[in-house]
């Protein structure tokens, strides 16, 4: 148990209240692909946090007379009661309550919405997970009786990892990096820490367009994948790369060097799916199309001297990512040459962004072109 973690006593009671906050999704730049038991990671990870794509989460809380019945939730997604994701919901708390210890006190309306396309390869547990932790985290903060700049991001972090590893990733800072790696200090395995002070301002403002090849569920979750990796013949020689990886774009990172980065970026997408092809039993999450955009990417890099790049979570879509100055290139490469490998032609504009902030309620809007 996490010490640092455990509240002091609560200094009021609150009868009732809402929360709303918004957390981004993230693109792992450096994968994280197995881990140990509640969500420790087998090694250290790097990425992106986004902007537009975020999942917007309220909770309201009403006290409970009746404490002695386990924990008490209604969950909504998308306006829709989902009993089906209890399961996950009620294994998050049983993680998380003993460090938030009033959450068999309370009631909970949970809402969340996402603006993006659920299982599809972005990281939607990832913000859903973060977006509910900063919540409950909130809650607490007001229970302690402090004010709102008092927030412990550190804590929401711990937090949200427990429901979902990489959702650690999508609280605080442009790029945050999680697991602890011996050229990083303050690294853990326990929270996600910034690191964009670190970086070249070039990687600060850097775009994610996401071609939505495939919009449906993955046939394999990624709890299933990170299991794979346990019996793994290449899973020690794969964690080794990741640190490996992690110092090389780091150093990439500090000092500008677009043609690294690139490099990196790509064999590590590249690495997570060997991962897949080569585990028992093996699954492939790519694409056709998924092999077409890059094949193309790689041949307008050559051709332009530009730096775009691609990066693939556990799923067929393709981040295409790209420096500002870049980006009016790219951008039109892009909607000419990749859009109709997209499903529907669908895509995502986004970019880096600074994490979590709290709204004033739940309103789903699409960013699906």
């Amino acid at each position: 148990m996490s010490e640092q973690f455990i509240p002091e006593k609560y200094k009021v009671s609150i009868s009732e209240g809402s929360v709303c906050w918004q957390a981004p999704s993230n693109i792992a730049l450096i994968k994280y692909w197995g881990k140990k038991e509640i969500q420790i990671p087998r090694n250290p990870s790097l990425s992106f946090t986004l902007s537009a794509c975020a999942t917007r989460t309220s909770v309201h809380f009403s006290e409970r007379k009746d404490r002695s019945s386990g924990y008490s939730i209604d969950f909504y997604f998308e306006g829709a009661k989902k009993e089906e994701f209890l399961p996950k919901i009620h294994t998050f708390f049983d993680r998380a309550e003993p460090y938030l210890p009033f959450l068999k006190s309370y009631h909970f309306e949970i809402r969340s919405e996402n603006t993006f396309p659920h299982s599809s390869g972005i990281a939607s547990s990832a913000s859903s997970m973060a977006a509910m932790a900063i919540c409950f985290v909130d809650i607490e903060r007001q229970l302690l009786e402090l004010p709102d700049e008092a927030l412990d991001l550190k804590k929401a972090s711990f937090i949200a990892r427990l429901g979902s590893g990489s959702a650690c990733r999508s609280l605080d800072g442009k790029i945050v990096e999680w697991g602890r790696h011996e050229d990083t200090p303050g690294s853990s395995d326990l929270y996600g820490i910034s690191w964009e002070l670190n970086a070249h301002e070039i990687f600060t403002s850097y775009h994610d367009t996401i071609l939505l090849i495939d919009k449906g569920e993955k046939q394999v979750s990624s709890t299933v994948g990170h299991g794979l990796m346990e019996d793994h013949a290449y899973a020690e020689k794969r964690f080794n790369q990741a640190h490996d990886h992690l110092s090389q774009l780091q150093q990439a990172m500090s000092t500008g060097d677009l043609d690294q980065f690139v490099t990196l970026v790509e064999l590590e997408a590249l690495t997570l799916h060997a991962m897949m092809l080569t585990s028992k039993p093996s699954f492939i999450l790519m694409k056709p199309n998924t092999l077409e955009v890059i094949r193309k990417l790689q041949s307008f890099r050559e051709s332009s001297g530009l730096h775009p790049c691609f990066t693939l979570d556990a799923g067929a879509n393709v981040h295409i990512l790209y420096p500002e100055n870049e980006r009016e290139q790219v951008y039109q490469f892009i909607k000419n040459e990749l859009v109709d490998y997209c499903e529907n032609g669908g895509y995502i504009c986004d970019m880096v962004g600074d994490g979590a902030k709290k709204i004033s309620a739940v309103a789903s809007k699409t960013l699906v072109k």
